[in-house]
């Protein structure tokens, strides 16, 4: 089967939040737009200079936070998306720890709070339709397609104007790959993108060490022992910091 995604080309990006806005809409997202990432916002445009930005979830080949959740509420489509079901999500929140781009939120004011991420819009895919921000973009500045073709396009995009981008498509091999791709006029690091990421997906480095590992069984208890004690305690600090913050 075919890999979709999207390639999002900040270069054609005039801020006009269509995207966002969109996103709220199919959703059913509450609340006004944010200038962060959190539970009501999957995708937010920012501004640095000139040059207007998205962030949202990558959707990674081989995902880190679908390897990490222990109930099955992450499962990565054949066509792309890393899809989401709320219903399974037990607010853990190993996969905020795993993502390597920081993405997935949480729900800090609700009673029994899960976590909240983009997930390219897997209702309209199944419709034959494309995600609401590709749909609803003005400029063309974020395209969805075949994952392959959307690479071509970007690589022909740098080879064809050397001084309007990068010489970077980012999301072609970070983490082994995203299904979302990006380019940019400026080095991804100073917008604030994670760089130096390994290509190898982060769930085949792992297991790649475990296998060396004699009693597995007896390691991952303790591994994942010492994983929930900081997760709780993060959580803990996480909690206050949100209280400050609101105050």
């Amino acid at each position: 089967m075919k890999t979709y995604g999207l390639l999002v080309d900040f270069t054609a990006c005039i801020g006009c939040k269509a995207c966002m806005e969109t996103c709220k809409e199919v959703n059913r997202l509450p609340g006004g737009l944010s200038d962060e990432l959190n539970a009501e916002n999957y995708s937010v445009v920012k501004q640095q200079g000139d040059l207007y930005y998205r962030q949202m979830c990558m959707h990674c080949l081989t995902p880190s936070c679908v390897s990490v959740c222990p109930v099955g509420a992450l499962e990565k489509t054949s066509a792309g998306p890393v899809n989401y079901d709320g219903s399974k999500c037990m607010g853990c929140r190993y996969c905020m720890v795993a993502c390597p781009f920081n993405v997935p939120r949480y729900e800090w004011d609700k009673a029994a709070p899960v976590v909240r991420k983009c997930i390219m819009c897997i209702d309209r895919l199944a419709e034959g339709k494309e995600p609401a921000c590709a749909w609803v973009c003005p400029m063309g500045a974020t395209r969805f397609g075949e994952r392959d073709r959307l690479l071509e396009i970007a690589h022909a995009r740098i080879k064809k104007y050397p001084d309007r981008y990068v010489d970077h498509v980012y999301g072609e091999h970070e983490v082994g790959g995203t299904s979302v791709l990006m380019l940019s006029s400026v080095p991804f690091a100073d917008l604030g993108f994670r760089s130096g990421l390994p290509h190898e997906a982060l769930p085949e480095l792992t297991w790649t060490v475990l296998r060396k590992i004699p009693n597995i069984v007896f390691t991952t208890g303790i591994i994942l022992g010492g994983v929930w004690w900081v997760i709780n305690r993060r959580m803990e600090l996480d909690r206050e910091n949100h209280k400050s913050d609101s105050e």
